[in-house]
């Protein structure tokens, strides 16, 4: 399982010293676990919340990847602004996205990879089934989408069953994400219900960034 930091922010300093403490984390057996950290953009539509723009992380220079998730009103709109040259993919709601089909074909251009995300009351189904094949992730939100701190919702559960049972018809499936409220309790169920990656946010950083990372690591595969 990857274990993915992930940063929500309205403070360009404090998200850039983020990244540099999972940067200052890794190690050998760390990095096969950690290679992404997600940077979340809010547009303050979306919900009423605001972080930083892509366009502030633009001069990046990390070993680390980035993955942009894009909680706004229309994420076509939003793709060329996560130009970088450490973005790998870019993940759209699809909550206020009225061309799911246009905003992987945007990214996809640019030749990233693209996900698409499901905020905790979306439905599965909601996904458009023409594209689902071609993504390279979908990620399914266990906390209302926008604001940090909350508490894991098992909603989210069945989402994730229906969308890796749907994937073994796939001969290139997506990985499954989940975010939000991922607690060492739940990271071994999540494992085992069919999640490739978690992205986890200000837990992880609360206290050693390292000893948090291998802690997780350690639940996720029955250790801890």
């Amino acid at each position: 399982m990857k274990i993915n930091p992930a940063i929500l922010t309205a403070d360009v300093k404090e998200a850039l010293s983020m990244i540099g403490q999972v940067e200052e984390a890794l190690d050998s057996h760390i990095r096969k676990h950690v290679d992404h950290v997600q940077v979340d953009i809010i547009d303050g539509i979306f919900v009423g919340n605001t972080t930083i723009i892509p366009e502030a992380l633009a001069d990046l220079d990390t070993s680390l990847q980035i993955d942009f998730q894009l909680m706004v009103r229309e994420p076509i709109d939003w793709v060329e602004r996560c130009v970088n040259p450490a973005t790998d993919r870019v993940i759209g709601h699809i909550e206020q996205m009225s061309d799911q089909v246009g905003f992987v074909k945007k990214v996809q251009s640019l030749g990233y990879k693209v996900g698409l995300a499901l905020d905790i009351k979306t439905p599965v189904y909601m996904i458009d089934p023409v594209i689902l094949t071609n993504l390279d992730m979908v990620l399914v939100m266990s906390v209302p989408a926008g604001f940090g701190g909350k508490s894991f919702d098992k909603r989210a559960i069945n989402k994730i069953k229906q969308l890796d049972k749907t994937r073994e018809r796939d001969d290139t499936p997506y990985v499954i994400c989940d975010d939000g409220g991922i607690t060492f309790e739940f990271v071994d169920d999540l494992k085992h219900t069919g999640v490739d990656e978690v992205a986890i946010g200000r837990r992880i950083y609360k206290g050693n960034l390292k000893q948090n990372i291998e802690k997780f690591i350690e639940k996720a595969y029955g250790r801890g």
